[in-house]
């Protein structure tokens, strides 16, 4: 006669019932149970026998695959709530960029005009991104990133804006004639940056139809060097995967890093050819913009992984954050030329307001021209030697290490902070040789470094408050991702700090234990 302890025959007679009213997944997790209460002697042996050994073992197959599917769900979670606050920050930062046009377009600013229009023009950048995201979700279930002929397409429009910024204020600068004549370019660069917005379109709307792939290459892959070759290469350890950007998308993203860090360079000698050394507070301004691309070109290098999808999300970050900069910037340039509050009167201006005129005077100065020894022609030169060279080093340099392969989230992070951390530097070396002033912030502290209150922010007025919010943004900027990465590495899964009560709190654990450490230091 078979003996049941009484934990054993409430299990004999609970889960048979609990059988008969779930579905068939729930009776194969009921019957792998079983064979733990059999293991462990609470029901004999005798009483499962009459279970056939196939549902037991689709037993083990059930609660294998509910295993893995919730590690999988614990590795993407982070993943789609990075891509949903990325899109939170990318849509933010919108505003601030408009506002950042509105103010660099003051006319008292003498801002160049086919400068001005490459700002705007990047607003068309953003418009590309959108058809062309959805058609690599809807059409290969992809991200844009990991399709590369949309990619390298959408990216071009990037890199078009920061050709217009360089050619423009370059010859403001340069061009002796440029203040009577205006630009010697003429509608030709606009013109140009037109087309390569209409081919993108066209791109978008019969590349699918003319049987481009999840990833096919941009622009055909011109230039990639034959897979043979690259294996016969003595230094190459790896193979590439097929999301591995083409030499064109490569040769599109570091040109875009290395204009946009030209563009810095020229729009800091601005100020020297306005007499306006606000126009530095711009270059400072642009430092974030310079951030966020190098979180994008971080992500590509290691191969745009789930586990990195941090990276995407600090992106949108610094887009916001610097949005918000270059506004405030723009704001202080204008501010500093005469604008005010009257200037958001739709109507017409009066003709003979004092002020108005003293503005149209000012607009109408020429710009203080500066020599310089390179023609556009050595510039438009260095600036491809150095993207084509970027590129194949990158693409094919990178197959040398392990590193890319690793998925490390330490090295990434040490690549997105420490490339803007030495452009930082290097421009605070460079205010400091100019003026005796690296660079400087208003002090917000109490008397005698007592610390940051309230009433001392609000002392400052509008320009404290924006301080002080800028500096709250930045410290979630990094600190946010920094705890993620933490949480990974020790727990193995990303915080899902939206449905998972632990993750948030050790997330924001992290965060205030980290945030005391640093007051105390």
């Amino acid at each position: 006669m078979v003996k049941l302890s009484s934990a054993g025959l409430a299990a004999a007679v609970m889960l048979p019932t609990c059988a008969a009213f779930a579905p068939a997944s729930s009776y194969l997790t009921n019957t792998g149970m079983m064979k733990s209460l059999v293991a462990t002697n609470m029901i004999p042996a005798e009483l499962v026998t009459e279970v056939p050994a196939a549902l037991l073992s689709a037993a083990d197959v059930a609660t294998n695959t509910a295993t893995a599917a919730a590690s999988s769900t614990n590795l993407l979670s982070f993943s789609d709530q990075g891509q949903n606050l990325a899109g939170i920050f990318f849509q933010a930062s919108l505003l601030p960029y408009l506002g950042f046009l509105y103010f660099l377009s003051f006319r008292g600013n003498r801002t160049p005009n086919l400068g001005n229009f490459g700002w705007q023009y990047l607003l068309l950048f953003v418009l590309g991104t959108i058809p062309s995201g959805i058609i690599t979700k809807s059409v290969y279930g992809l991200s844009l990133a990991n399709v590369d002929w949309l990619h390298g397409g959408a990216e071009a429009l990037l890199t078009m804006t920061n050709v217009l910024i360089v050619l423009g204020f370059r010859e403001a600068m340069t061009n002796p004639s440029y203040s009577e004549n205006g630009s010697k370019y003429g509608n030709t660069p606009k013109f140009v940056a037109g087309g390569i917005a209409l081919a993108f379109a066209a791109t978008c709307a019969l590349g699918t139809k003319l049987g481009f792939e999840g990833h096919s290459a941009f622009l055909y892959g011109i230039g990639n060097l034959p897979v043979d070759t690259v294996t016969s290469l003595p230094f190459v350890m790896h193979s590439e995967p097929e999301n591995a950007l083409s030499i064109p998308t490569w040769a599109i993203h570091c040109s875009s890093v290395i204009e946009f860090l030209f563009a810095m360079d020229i729009i800091w000698k601005f100020s020297e050819t306005t007499g306006n050394e606000k126009w530095k507070g711009l270059t400072w301004g642009m430092l974030p913009l310079h951030a966020s691309g190098i979180c994008a070109c971080t992500y590509h290098f290691f191969y745009n992984p789930s586990s990195l999808q941090f990276l995407v999300e600090l992106q949108a970050f610094f887009t916001l954050l610097g949005n918000l900069t270059v506004a405030i910037a723009a704001y202080r340039i204008a501010d500093s030329n005469g604008w005010n509050l009257r200037e958001l009167n739709p109507f017409p201006k009066s003709e003979v307001s004092p002020e108005g005129i003293a503005i149209d005077e000012a607009a109408a100065l020429p710009y203080n021209v500066m020599e310089t020894s390179e023609s556009e022609l050595v510039l438009a030169g260095k600036l491809a030697a150095l993207t084509i060279g970027s590129s194949y080093i990158i693409k094919y340099g990178e197959l040398a290490f392990d590193l890319p392969f690793s998925e490390n989230g330490v090295a990434a992070g040490a690549m997105v902070f420490g490339i803007p951390a030495i452009t930082a530097f290097l421009y605070y070396n460079r205010g400091k040789e100019e003026t005796g002033e690296g660079f400087s912030l208003p002090s917000f502290g109490g008397k005698d470094g007592e610390g940051l209150s309230m009433a001392d922010v609000k002392k400052f007025g509008v320009s404290g408050t924006l301080a002080y919010v800028l500096t709250e943004l930045a410290f979630w900027a990094v600190a946010f991702p920094v705890a993620s990465t933490a949480l990974y590495q020790t727990t193995g899964h990303w915080p899902d700090v939206f449905n998972d009560n632990s993750d948030r709190a050790a997330v924001l654990a992290f965060i205030f234990t980290g945030a005391n450490i640093a007051r105390l230091l």
